[in-house]
This record gives C-alpha cells, structure tokens and sequence, in this order.
C-alpha cells in the first residue's frame, strides 16, 4: 500500500487508515480476538495508520489498539487518539452506542489544560505503546472555549518537548473545525475530518479545505461510507439512522446510476474519492473484521476509469 506525507508533521502514513472505534464495541459487541485479528489484517495490508480515541468503548479500543500493535516496530506505523474526554468511574456523559463499555466506567467532558494531560498520560497507559503521534482535540465545539485555548496550549507543549508529533482536530463540523484553525492561526497539523468531504457531502471544501492548503495542513478524510449509508439503504437503515433523509437516497440513486454506467463499485469510488484534493493525504474508515478491512483495501485499489471520474465532477 502506497505511503505519503502526513503534511507537515515529517510524518508517514498509509493512504488506508484504520479507524477502531468498530472494535470498541460501537453498535455491536466485537470479541477481543476478533479486534486484534481486524488489527492484524491491516498491517498485512499494508495500513500503517491507526486511529482511537479514549471514549470509543471507553477505553476498550486503546486496550486492544495496544494488544495488536505493542509489539510492531514502533517507528513503523503512525498511531493517532484523542482529547476531550475523561474515563473515569461514574463519568456521566454516556454514549448509548458502545455496546460493551466496563461496568462502572463513563467519559467526562473536560477540556482543560490539566485534563488534557491526564487524558493523554491515561491513554498512553492503556496501550502500553510508549508515544501517541498525532493526538487530536476531540469534538471541539462541545467546549470551544476550552478547546481552542487550554486543550490547544496542552497540545502545544507536548508537542514542543517532542512527546508528539502532531496537534490534530477530530471533528465531524467543517466550520467547526474552520473556526479552530482561524482562531488558532493555523495551529493544529492534522484536521480529521468525518463525513463531511465525501461523495454525499463536499461541505468541507467550502471554507476548511481551501484553510488547510493555506495553512500547509493535512486532512484525513474519515465517514466516507457514511456509516454504511452508501452500502446499506437498499436492505434497510444503517447503525446510527432513524431514517434516512430523502434527499440522501435521492443522491445516493444518482450515484448508483452512475457507477453503473461506468462499471463502477460506488464503495471504491467512495474509498478513493477524498484523495484526489491536494489537502488529503489519506482516508481513514472502520472496520470490525479482517474480512471487512481487505474488502475497503481491494476497494481503495479499484482502477476507476478517468471518463467516470470526469463525470463524477459534473454530476456532484
């Protein structure tokens, strides 16, 4: 699998990312050999690039991040968590979707500085892995305020002594994340952003996008099935939908003529979509299997033809 820049973090990731908040147990329970073998899979694949967060299975996908990957060359692969949430017992800002959270145990919001902290030491124990490379501020404009000082000024001094290598947002709001980086004066390295540069959704390339390639960072392009929305709606409504709005399947339609008039997996033109801007330099999704990470790996390898890409453009 093809590598590249992270920007400018002097960093080197897979163009794959895997995303484990699906081995946290999110919607459905994920056996511990099940999560490890998914992690497994990955590495044989070629993916170089892990993505986790304190609050997805409060902290059931760091422990099994740090089972599969502890024992890999440590400067092999690029691991990725999260800041903004506290695990802790009695944490009461719970999260319905984690299927097999520990008895007891719930994340707090906190985005002070000395949380921030505590947040990342407490990550690093349950991996077991001795760095984080790109640690990200998680859900931001949950406590902007917050966020965009005391988290960022924690950041910035792990950061400066070297404990990581990149400042990062992880968010699911493009202005959010726009409004981040303006007031920070371009602060952070890394934006990840979900589900909102996608086949479904070009929201982040009206202001955030055009930031990023001013500001010289990278975007890892995240949600690009739009939690199986893509794959899904013709046998029923995905994880994470009530319903799914008409407009979408109205676009989701289009989309399906399209490739098949091409010949074309709409899966792998959604894996490979975010690539083609200058600003992503990778794609990061879930998975909760080995099965399910080799099908978006052959997916992201897919040759699409040029006439379908060309398009794609006119049709979006």
């Amino acid at each position: 699998m093809r590598t590249v820049e992270l920007g400018r973090t002097g960093l080197r990731v897979s163009e794959l990312g895997l995303g484990l908040a699906s081995i946290g147990g999110m919607f459905a329970p994920v056996p511990q050999a099940q999560a490890v073998a998914t992690i497994d899979r990955a590495w044989e694949l070629g993916v170089r690039l892990f993505d986790t967060a304190p609050v997805y299975g409060y902290g059931l996908s760091e422990q099994r991040a740090g089972l599969a990957l502890r024992g890999r060359p440590r400067g092999e692969f690029v691991l990725c968590s999260k800041v903004g949430r506290l695990i802790e017992p009695g944490g009461p800002d719970l999260q319905p979707i984690w299927a097999e959270p520990p008895a007891g145990m719930g994340p707090r919001l906190d985005y002070s500085y000395g949380a921030t902290i505590r947040s990342f030491e407490a990550s690093l124990e349950r991996m077991g892995i001795d760095r984080i490379d790109v640690l990200h501020v998680h859900d931001p404009e949950l406590d902007f305020a917050a966020a965009s000082t005391e988290t960022f000024r924690a950041l910035a001094e792990l950061r400066g002594r070297g404990t990581i290598r990149a400042i990062s947002l992880g968010v699911n709001h493009a202005d959010v994340a726009a409004r981040f980086l303006r007031d920070t004066d371009g602060g952070p390295d890394v934006v990840l952003l979900a589900g909102r540069y996608t086949l479904l959704d070009q929201s982040g390339a009206d202001e955030l996008l055009p930031l990023c390639e001013k500001f010289g960072i990278s975007v890892l392009a995240a949600g690009v099935f739009h939690g199986g929305v893509l794959a899904d709606t013709a046998n029923g409504i995905p994880d994470g939908y009530e319903r799914v709005p008409r407009d979408v399947l109205r676009r989701i339609g289009v989309l399906r003529e399209l490739c098949a008039a091409y010949d074309v997996p709409l899966l792998a033109a959604a894996a490979q979509f975010p690539l083609a801007h200058p600003a992503v330099p990778a794609v990061v999704v879930g998975a909760r299997s080995p099965r399910e990470i080799a099908e978006v790996a052959a997916w992201l390898e897919y040759e699409l033809p040029e006439a379908f890409w060309g398009a794609l453009r006119s049709a979006l």
